[in-house]
């Protein structure tokens, strides 16, 4: 007997483990028929897996946290069975903007204490001339691109909610945006920024893993109450994705990989520039120039699909950063309890206890201790937060 799901996704390469799964027959081999819907917008995705339309979501992580404690919305408890990536956004910038930068660049480009530096030059300079603020696309309110973008600005002394401006744009809708003038810069997941550079609309300034070491991206997010009463079929999710995670992680799988994902109905943009997320090696500029990370996208490859709570814990610390949320003990223990790696080790079978979590590494600041999320806040000078 098989089971019929309705899961929803947004057309971008870290939803590779969930198209996959399906296309290749990893779901179905699990007893699974799933119905994979493509939506345009992060709250569309939210809303639907919450009022039970999705029975499970391609999901931003921050959002499955923000929807368990209430935050934004509806209060829906949710459960991370599965990391679906670890980092894979960028910050991708006009060539105007690029210019700009690199003129009041002092350092190396690729250093992202060095940019911000002069992002923070080029808007005093703005300033003074009255020209309009720098505008910036993220994905939404509650994502990783918001918390990203903030943490590189801030680090100089950039103000985002008063030195730039900060506007919300579907993932689809980012590449346009710039292309029309309506914003200087983006942080999207790929592949929109390969897309706008091979327009030659857009640098990408930054991979997101010169920011942070290793930040959770997407999950695959499950509603708690239907987690808890279909815990089989959650493994059985969880296992066929784990497959499919490891099928594109092979280098000889990637050309397959990357033509299932350019399908139409999946993500839609030829599978060469997918290919280039996959193996982590982007053309960054319009005149050719490549750039290769080993930690661009990490789909399934060094531990990246289980879920790690201290990614949540770092992910709610944000959320207090910039005026969120307050910061309570209640709120940190709900946060933490939405990535599960106790279901994700079940589907898989193991016993074994769990290794210590990695370091959560920046670019700037201390080291993240999930215990002492004050003191962290404390360490840096440009926030919302409320003692």
């Amino acid at each position: 007997m098989t089971v019929p799901l309705r899961i929803g996704f947004i057309p971008l390469v870290d939803a590779a483990a969930l198209i996959v799964a399906i296309d290749k027959g990893f779901a179905a081999a699990e007893g699974l028929e799933v119905e994979l819907v493509r939506e345009v917008s992060w709250s569309n995705v939210r809303d639907k897996l919450n009022i039970g339309l999705f029975d499970a979501a391609h999901l931003l992580a921050p959002v499955a946290i923000a929807s368990s404690l209430g935050l934004g919305h509806v209060k829906v408890p949710i459960a991370a069975a599965f990391n679906l990536g670890i980092n894979g956004n960028a910050i991708t910038v006009s060539p105007a903007l690029h210019a700009a930068l690199m003129e009041e660049i002092d350092g190396d480009r690729f250093d992202p204490m060095a940019t911000a530096k002069a992002l923070a030059k080029v808007v005093a300079k703005r300033r003074t001339a009255g020209a309009e603020p720098l505008t910036f696309g993220m994905t939404f309110p509650f994502s990783t691109h918001n918390y990203q973008l903030r943490f590189w600005m801030a680090a100089a002394g950039v103000d985002p909610d008063e030195d730039v401006r900060l506007v919300v744009l579907p993932p689809p809708y980012m590449v346009d945006s710039l292309k029309n003038g309506h914003v200087d810069a983006f942080c999207v997941g790929a592949p929109w920024n390969s897309v706008a550079v091979d327009l030659g609309i857009g640098h990408i300034l930054h991979f997101v893993a010169d920011i942070l070491v290793r930040a959770a991206e997407k999950v695959l997010a499950i509603r708690q109450t239907w987690a808890d009463k279909n815990p089989d079929v959650v493994a059985a999710l969880v296992r066929a994705a784990v497959k499919a995670a490891e099928f594109i992680e092979h280098p000889e799988n990637r050309t397959e990989a990357a033509q299932i994902l350019a399908q139409p109905e999946r993500i839609g943009v030829d599978a060469e520039v997918i290919q280039r997320t996959l193996t982590g090696r982007l053309k960054i500029s319009p005149d050719g120039t490549f750039r290769e990370s080993g930690r661009y996208l990490l789909v399934g490859r060094e531990g990246a699909g289980r879920p790690d709570p201290v990614q949540a814990a770092w992910l709610y610390a944000q959320m207090v950063r910039w005026g969120q949320t307050a910061l309570t003990p209640d709120g940190v223990k709900t946060a933490m309890a939405v990535f599960r790696p106790d279901l994700y080790d079940a589907a898989l079978g193991n016993r074994a206890p769990p290794e210590a979590p990695a370091a959560f590494g920046a670019f700037a600041g201390p080291v993240f201790d999930p215990a002492d999320i004050r003191g962290h806040l404390e360490a840096f000078g440009v926030g919302r937060w409320k003692a």
